[in-house]
């Protein structure tokens, strides 16, 4: 696997078309802060659906900890309630607990708010330096 050619796939190749919400920045600040009772949440845009290539055995072990083999991707965050990243900055998430409403990404800890369309693509863990 050329590790370097997966990344710049992953980042800036084709995808299949994903819808997010339609919401506007402000629509989705105040949704969230109405909707995750003081939870985190990130709004995000530019984003990356990233179903993780890994064996049923995995995907069994992930099933039994509530969490499934799929990471968010996102070029461009909008909003963090932790403050742990600025406007514009990138992040990977941690996987996925629930996806909720067609546009809430959970994981463990945090709500992600997709705005706008995004991008299903696959990728081995390998590409994201996560070891499943």
């Amino acid at each position: 696997m050329d590790l370097t050619k997966a990344i710049e796939t992953l980042l800036h190749g084709p995808g299949e078309p994903m819808a997010g919400s339609m919401m506007t920045n402000d629509e989705a600040l105040e949704y969230s802060r109405a909707t995750f009772n003081g939870a985190p949440f990130c709004l995000v845009r530019n984003w990356i659906w990233v179903e993780l290539e890994v064996s049923e055995g995995r995907r069994d072990d992930l099933a039994a900890m509530q969490l499934h083999p799929v990471v968010l991707y996102a070029h461009s965050i909008v909003y963090d309630s932790s403050r742990r990243w600025d406007v514009g900055d990138f992040v990977r998430t941690t996987l996925l607990h629930e996806f909720t409403d067609g546009f809430v990404f959970r994981t463990k800890n945090t709500h992600y708010v997709l705005l706008g369309d995004g991008l299903c693509k696959q990728a081995h863990p390998k590409t994201l330096a996560l070891n499943h």
